[in-house]
């Protein structure tokens, strides 16, 4: 668990989210409002992306370049009603990809997800702190 206090010390941590694996899919957990796209835009900016970035919540994926050139790719599944509205757009491909992909309210895809991710619950503590935990889970049985 970390506590996040501050807006200065987003950089920090998503430096350290993204050396915590090799895993490049990234899952997101937290009530509105928790700062779970504040976060993927900080993770973004760490991987390079310098345009501008929101969050995909209409649109459901966002695809950014990142400083290499590769694609990111940030999903919100908020506005999904059936696993089948994922899969019409695509989304095991891009879960496959080998791209970064960061993913907004991922219970409604659980079952899409790769064997290997990260996940991050974020979970309010004041208005101006949130305590982060980072998992990484492996192969499912």
């Amino acid at each position: 668990m970390e506590l996040l206090s501050e807006l200065e010390s987003l950089t920090k941590v998503a430096s350290e989210i993204i050396g915590f694996s090799d895993c490049k899919v990234f899952v997101f957990h937290g009530e509105m409002g928790a700062g779970k796209t504040t976060l993927i835009k900080e993770l973004c900016s760490h991987l390079g992306v310098s345009e501008g970035m929101s969050s995909p919540t209409f649109s459901i994926v966002n695809e950014y370049l990142g400083g290499r050139g590769e694609p990111v790719y940030h999903f919100d599944f908020y506005r999904i009603n059936d696993v089948s509205e994922a899969l019409d757009i695509g989304a095991e491909d891009y879960f496959f990809s080998g791209n970064y992909c960061f993913i907004e309210w991922p219970d409604r895809v659980v079952e899409l997800l790769p064997n290997d991710f990260v996940e991050i619950n974020i979970n309010l503590v004041d208005e101006i702190r949130r305590m982060l935990s980072i998992t990484l889970h492996g192969p499912k049985n």
